[in-house]
């Protein structure tokens, strides 16, 4: 079958060593809408984001992008025990924890695995875990990631777990929106996904969008930013991690709605998208250092 569970779990996918400067943060942090509201030019606290002197401080959400921000090419599956094709492919969840502050430039080394394949019966749900250590060994930050395969399940397997999130039965602490600009797809695809499905018109009318849209991993970063300021005072070393599950598309141009509740085990975060507001993520949680 094209995907096999008994070779894919535990599977070793490599080791990478990478480098980042102030320079990528500061591109990164752009990119997820970071100075994009009018005064932000001159705002010590959206300038804690943008501007390369001794504030800067860095998205915990960089490091899911960190260790492959400098790629050109659409991204590759090669996965061992999966002869799956990026077409059946959507990108399911993202964790990311961090053991500390994230520095503004240094090195590190990933080592990724294959954690566990799910069977969702017309699908399949790959989860894969990555661990970053600088040069002297110690841990930096570890994330977890799911892609979801269409059309590959039905083999009888595991159908995994669910973590949901429990949103609570009150108003929100925080609420804030944020419109998706015109030109956000194409300025996060310098972040290392060139994914034409987000740039060329052409390709995701193919896809059976009738534009290119946003990277979920975009709407990932803003959320993520837009929590941090809202309820952490914009404080990102307060954030200890973000998971989410992607359950939207966005299109450049349409607004966001995030609502945040703080409680003991984290920040429950719902986003939805447009007037009719359909789900963005779900199941975010913002947790504390």
């Amino acid at each position: 079958m094209p995907i096999d569970p008994d070779v894919a779990i535990g599977a070793d996918l490599g080791t990478r060593e990478f480098s980042w400067t102030s320079s990528d943060v500061l591109l990164y942090q752009l990119a997820v809408g970071a100075g994009s509201r009018p005064g932000d030019n001159v705002s010590a606290d959206a300038l804690r984001w943008t501007h390369d002197d001794e504030a800067l401080q860095v998205l915990p959400s960089f490091a899911v992008v960190a260790p492959s921000f400098h790629e050109t090419d659409p991204p590759a599956l090669d996965l061992p025990g999966c002869d799956i094709n990026l077409s059946q492919v959507v990108h399911g969840a993202q964790h990311v924890r961090v053991n500390g502050p994230l520095p503004t430039d240094g090195s590190a080394r990933l080592t990724t695995r294959i954690t566990d394949v799910w069977d969702k019966g017309k699908a399949a749900v790959i989860w894969q875990e990555g661990v970053a250590v600088d040069p002297d060994g110690e841990e930096l930050w570890r994330v977890r990631s799911s892609i979801f395969v269409k059309g590959e399940g039905g083999w009888g397997g595991n159908r995994g777990t669910s973590n949901a999130v429990v949103v609570p039965d009150r108003a929100p602490d925080a609420s804030t929106t944020y419109t998706v600009t015109p030109q956000q797809a194409l300025l996060y695809r310098l972040c290392g996904d060139r994914n034409p499905l987000h740039s060329d018109p052409a390709f995701a009318k193919a896809a059976g969008f009738p534009a290119p849209i946003l990277h979920g991993l975009c709407t990932y970063g803003i959320v993520l930013r837009e929590v941090i300021d809202l309820v952490l005072g914009g404080d990102a070393a307060a954030a200890g991690g973000f998971g989410a599950r992607f359950a939207g598309v966005v299109f450049p141009g349409e607004t966001l709605t995030i609502n945040a509740w703080d409680e003991p085990d984290g920040i429950a975060v719902t986003v939805t998208v447009g007037d009719d507001a359909r789900p963005a993520l779900a199941d975010c949680l913002v947790t504390r250092r």
